[in-house]
């Protein structure tokens, strides 16, 4: 395993994963608003393969650019070892770039391309499951040539392999996955066992953060709603963000934020929060007192996908990086170091040789038993998403 997660974790940099407020307090939630609300007009930008075709130049140019979220693969010192393992064994040379902070905002920065069928110079993105859909149905990602990927094909956990917005995943393979939960500090409280509690109970207000990522939060709203949030009415999402302006005007939830949750989690300025799996895995090397709980009302379950936007230059290029992280020991010593779901067959016993420690642990390797009470978001078509998203920045605000 590379040099590791097992030393102190300077907080992911609070810029691991999906959260665009890194580091931030209130006074950068109008930015991630923003973001919500820049995605307007994007019917009249819908593209197909048909009339925006995309050159493949792999054969005659060994390069790929690769855009992932900060944070989000394994690093020794200044190196990445799965990555130049790659680069060895193709002879491809990958730009790396960390510059995917928040689904919104990398939407916003490269919608008038795509939607305009323009290159933006990226031959893999990384977003995650509700943004790729969106992304999907707007026509801007490649199909995959599954001929180029028999590593996906047989590895791809039975799970993930038919999400309801990419029925056969054409045109979409999952980098990570990762649960959406609830964290506490013991040290400071006892047990939050669920979203109620965390919502509600005296003692904690003020001192409890959400997510600034509508699924992430809806999800938890729809279901003390006692909705699905799979499947669910205009009415219950209307109750459901009547029922977190109210938690807001309250003064229950001190702020919404990206991970920078982890900071005030770990110093105890903040007693709970909602909370991803890899964040607290991270955080309890350096703070056994951190504890994880799978909420009484469920989880939120999610991925990561890799895409091929159109007019990439190297596709097949970019198929060849993802045959190769569904190779069992290669996606296991990933996983060591990122700490969520391993979306790879195989790499549980290849664990065995990377970090006997992680073989068993549920939140890299679930059991079905775990995953039983998971929920995923309703597919939203444009429209819909976009009145959501000005619901939700407007919910939050406050």
């Amino acid at each position: 395993m590379p040099t590791p997660r097992h030393t102190p974790v300077p907080v992911r940099a609070s810029l691991d994963r999906r959260a665009f407020l890194r580091g931030l307090s209130l006074t950068g939630l109008a930015v991630g608003t923003t973001g919500m609300l820049s995605a307007c007009g994007t019917e009249s930008q819908v593209q197909d393969a048909d009339k925006c075709v995309s050159e493949d130049r792999s054969a005659e140019e060994k390069d790929l650019v690769f855009s992932n979220w900060p944070e989000y693969i394994d690093v020794d010192g200044k190196k990445m070892p799965t990555l130049e393992g790659f680069q060895k064994q193709t002879g491809i040379d990958v730009t790396y770039n960390t510059d995917i902070n928040d689904n919104n905002e990398f939407f916003a920065k490269v919608k008038d391309q795509l939607g305009g069928c323009e290159s933006i110079g990226r031959d893999i993105i990384t977003l995650t499951d509700w943004m790729a859909a969106r992304m999907i149905s707007l026509g801007w990602i490649q199909e995959l040539d599954k001929a180029n990927i028999p590593n996906v094909e047989a590895n791809l956990k039975s799970s993930l392999r038919a999400p309801s917005w990419d029925a056969d995943r054409s045109y979409s393979v999952p980098w990570q996955s990762g649960l959406t939960g609830i964290a506490y500090n013991a040290k400071y409280t006892k047990e939050v066992g669920s979203f109620e509690e965390l919502m509600t109970r005296p003692d904690l207000k003020g001192k409890i953060t959400l997510l600034s990522e509508l699924n992430d939060t809806m999800l938890f709203m729809l279901l003390l709603e006692g909705a699905d949030p799979e499947d669910f009415t205009e009415d219950q999402w209307a109750s459901a963000i009547e029922r977190l302006e109210k938690y807001v005007a309250s003064g229950q939830v001190r702020q919404f934020t990206g991970n920078d949750y982890i900071r005030g989690l770990n110093s105890g300025n903040i007693l709970a929060c909602e909370a991803w799996s890899g964040d607290v895995i991270a955080l309890q090397y350096e703070n056994p007192d951190i504890k994880w709980v799978a909420p009484e009302e469920g989880l939120s379950i999610w991925s990561d996908n890799m895409l091929v936007p159109n007019k990439a230059t190297h596709k097949t290029n970019a198929e060849s990086l993802m045959n190769y992280y569904y190779e069992p020991e290669v996606a296991a010593t990933l996983a060591a170091w990122v700490n969520y779901i391993c979306p790879v067959e195989g790499a549980q016993q290849a664990m065995e040789k990377v970090d006997p420690s992680l073989v068993e642990n549920p939140l890299i390797f679930p059991t079905e038993d775990f995953l039983a009470k998971t929920y995923g978001f309703m597919e939203l078509d444009e429209k819909t998403r976009q009145k959501y998203d000005r619901d939700f920045a407007r919910a939050i605000s406050g």
